[in-house]
């Protein structure tokens, strides 16, 4: 049994994490942190562990966490993770980090998309990617993962097949990804608030978006060159769940039979990634509706011999395959554990 422990576990991804943690058989939950919430039960900020565990959020300290865990998430808003993790790394803990601050591995891109300069551009070169349907084998050796993303993530696993295997135009690439409201964390805003969410849709940072830097991080390598992806994000009006529509443009004339063969061989063995396009039914494409709750990606895609389009669709659940999900997937990959474990969840219909 592994000791674990979440910082940051007050917010909706540190809910989620504690969600799925706290009933998987391989690990034991010692301690959960908060700043603003050190004494009370967990289920009285997460109310679905109610009955599940006799935790309480502990004050946010190193001191809470290190004796007790052989690894720590962390899942502390962007910009505090710096003040942590290097510190929970020379005091020998494995780290799994689901903020932002680690993703990218050219500290210039921090100027560029964080406004700041790096103070630790030596840990952005330790940290892996914790995507595992690319860096399985760097996660399984890693003491530091940085979970990506959760728009990224469905950019990143839609486009990656597609862009190795020269299907495509590598110069106009177009993603518009869909998110819902839990996306913009727990803290209240004015743009979160019900009144002016619901019943439109918001179109937001619609040029140089953070997570273009990911995007292109990932998949410069795959294609063997610099790409210039762009990306517009959109605030709809559901809870959970990201659908992101990729716009490609082909090179040449080929079949549905192509984009599937190119899929499979990067997909075929991967337990949750699910191609989805079914000409019959109402779910025939992917519908982040049916992945609430689960660590399941669905990709799908369909051709437009009209405009010589490619258009791919991914979708998922922000929290969970878009975050702790995919973080407790890294948990069981770096801890030699089987990687469905404790995430065998089925999604809810309707």
């Amino acid at each position: 049994m592994i000791n674990v422990s979440v910082m940051g576990g007050s917010g909706y991804v540190g809910g989620e994490l504690l969600r799925l943690l706290v009933s998987h058989p391989g690990c034991e939950v010692q301690a959960a942190t908060s700043r603003r919430y050190a004494g009370d039960p967990l289920f009285r900020i997460h109310p679905n562990l109610r009955g599940v565990t006799a935790l309480k959020f502990q004050e946010e300290s190193l001191e809470n966490v290190i004796p007790k865990s052989q690894v720590v998430f962390t899942a502390l808003p962007h910009g505090k993770s710096i003040e942590v993790v290097p510190q929970l790394l020379e005091r020998g803990v494995k780290v799994i980090d689901l903020a932002a601050d680690f993703r990218l591995k050219d500290p210039t891109a921090y100027k560029e998309y964080y406004g700041f300069n790096h103070p630790r551009p030596d840990l952005l070169e330790k940290s892996v990617y914790g995507l595992p349907e690319l860096h399985r084998d760097e996660i399984k050796t890693g003491r530091f993962v940085s979970v990506p993303g959760c728009m990224a993530t469905a950019a990143i696993l839609s486009l990656a097949p597609i862009v190795g295997n020269g299907l495509i135009d590598l110069n106009r690439i177009v993603i518009d990804a869909k998110i819902g409201s839990s996306g913009a964390g727990a803290n209240p805003t004015l743009a979160s608030h019900h009144s002016e969410r619901a019943g439109g849709v918001r179109p937001y940072k619609v040029t140089g978006h953070r997570h273009i830097a990911e995007v292109e991080q990932e998949l410069d390598p795959i294609a063997g060159k610099n790409l210039h992806v762009s990306f517009t994000p959109h605030a709809v009006n559901m809870i959970r769940g990201i659908l992101s529509t990729s716009h490609t443009f082909m090179t040449s004339d080929f079949e549905a039979r192509d984009v599937f063969k190119a899929y499979r061989a990067k997909y075929e063995s991967e337990p949750f990634i699910r191609l989805v396009s079914d000409k019959k039914g109402l779910y025939g494409l992917p519908n982040p509706k049916v992945t609430v709750g689960t660590n399941y990606c669905d990709i799908g895609f369909e051709i437009d011999a009209h405009s010589q389009r490619l258009v791919l669709f991914s979708a998922l659940d922000n929290l969970t395959k878009g975050a702790a999900g995919e973080a407790v997937q890294c948990f069981n990959i770096m801890s030699n554990l089987d990687e469905k474990t404790g995430l065998n969840m089925v999604g809810l219909h309707p």
